[in-house]
């Protein structure tokens, strides 16, 4: 009897242990994880100086972080996570006064548009340089 009750509690004990470990398991979906506000470059390139709040919402979406203390600055933030590794973190903040933006400040990735430019760009100087005839 007491050694089904020890080979239990081993049982029992080793498989507690295991939900601590590391290990990955192959083919286990791992979940992307969106969260805060998503901010483009078409959003930026739209935000001028002398906006009201009311349109900079419109605009840019509610903000993350509407702080009650200071009303002059609103914060957006956008962080994609797939499974454990973090993909992206961005953070925006907007400055206002007299409820008109003053400035902003803040990282965010270049838009998709803006990288096939450049792209395209390279490619055609490649081909340039692959047609030039050097005598």
């Amino acid at each position: 009897m007491q050694k089904v009750i020890k080979l239990a509690l081993i049982v029992l004990s080793l498989s507690a242990l295991s939900g601590c470990s590391n290990i990955k398991f192959p083919g286990v979906y791992k979940m992307k994880v969106q969260q805060g506000n998503y901010i483009d470059q078409e959003m930026i390139d739209k935000l001028k100086t002398g906006l009201t709040k009311r349109q900079v919402r419109f605009i840019m979406g509610s903000p993350m972080i509407e702080d009650s203390f200071n009303q002059h600055r609103w914060d957006y933030f956008y962080t994609l996570k797939l499974g454990d590794k973090k993909l992206r973190n961005n953070h925006f903040v907007i400055f206002f006064e007299d409820d008109k933006v003053t400035r902003w400040d803040g990282n965010y990735s270049p838009i998709k548009k803006q990288v096939e430019e450049e792209q395209d760009k390279a490619l055609k100087d490649t081909k340039r340089k692959k047609d030039a005839k050097f005598d």
